[in-house]
């Protein structure tokens, strides 16, 4: 029997991702994320390993005690945004939860990557 996969959203990421929608209608580049958005979360459905992994020495500690994010993924969007998810696996169902829709500028502010 194939397990399905739930989709879940932080409060951050469910208010970026509206945000994202609600903007969409005027916005080239909202219109541009929100699509990949939306793609990207069909293709983790297929396939739960769809993002690249994070070594477990480099999620941010932020993620490790809001989500318990023991393993996180990162896929890359339009315009150096990214979506970065980990998945649980609870007895019944495999979750993933999306923990942060952010731009290049703050996930290189989370992982403490210096501006060259």
């Amino acid at each position: 029997m194939e397990q399905k996969i739930k989709v879940d959203f932080s409060k951050e990421a469910e208010m970026v991702f509206d945000s994202l929608k609600n903007n969409s209608t005027r916005s080239k580049k909202a219109r541009m994320i929100y699509g990949a958005v939306c793609r990207s979360i069909e293709l983790i459905k297929n396939d739960t390993h769809h993002g690249c992994p994070i070594a477990k020495n480099k999620v941010p500690q932020k993620y490790v005690k809001l989500y318990d994010a023991n393993n996180l993924f990162r896929v890359e969007l339009p315009c150096y945004w990214r979506l970065l998810y980990t998945m649980t696996n609870n007895k019944i169902e495999i979750v993933a939860f999306m923990v942060d829709i952010i731009s290049h500028i703050e996930y290189n502010k989370i992982f403490g990557y210096k501006k060259r």
